[in-house]
């Protein structure tokens, strides 16, 4: 009985002390960065001839898993190197979000590829992720028609050397 008194003014002590850092990390926005590719061979993925875009524009959009609703949270320009940023208020809980592809400033590079037109990003603080910086992954736009030396390219990347694999 005297060891539970003697603990209740040290964890009083602790939950006072830790109330600020809560308060804050409530009230702190998010800040989600990531980048903007033209795929100019149409591999599907980034290569040393892909094009980092900037102005092509992105938006953040979370979505209620009970009630399907979307909600736009964030949206923004690409800058130089393809990167964007955006900063989300509030913290989603269990929200779906992702951040998509809306459109590209390249006349040939107008296509966003399907298989990176979104990238999943977290927003909540009950993850166990301690920072609000998260980073999605690359979003990508094919160009029309592939650059010459694509062929040659195509080579490099393959293992074995095999250029009938894709």
């Amino acid at each position: 009985m005297e060891m539970a008194r003697s603990s209740v003014p040290l964890i009083a002590v602790l939950c006072v002390s830790l109330l600020p850092l809560a308060a804050m990390a409530i009230g702190t926005p998010f800040h989600i960065e990531g980048c903007v590719y033209c795929d100019t061979c149409r591999f599907g993925f980034e290569t040393v001839a892909t094009k980092y875009i900037i102005g092509a524009r992105v938006r953040i959009v979370c979505k209620d898993r009970v009630t399907l609703k979307q909600e736009v949270v964030g949206e923004a320009v690409t800058g130089r190197g393809g990167i964007y940023k955006v900063a989300v208020e509030g913290d989603r809980q269990d929200q779906q979000c992702i951040a998509e592809l809306v459109h590209s400033p390249l006349r040939k590079c107008q296509v966003a590829d399907p298989g990176r037109s979104t990238a999943t990003v977290i927003l909540t603080r009950s993850n166990g992720a301690a920072s609000t910086r998260h980073y999605a992954n690359a979003m990508g736009f094919f160009r029309d028609e592939p650059l010459r030396g694509c062929a040659a390219l195509r080579r490099y990347y393959l293992a074995d050397g095999d250029s009938r694999a894709i």
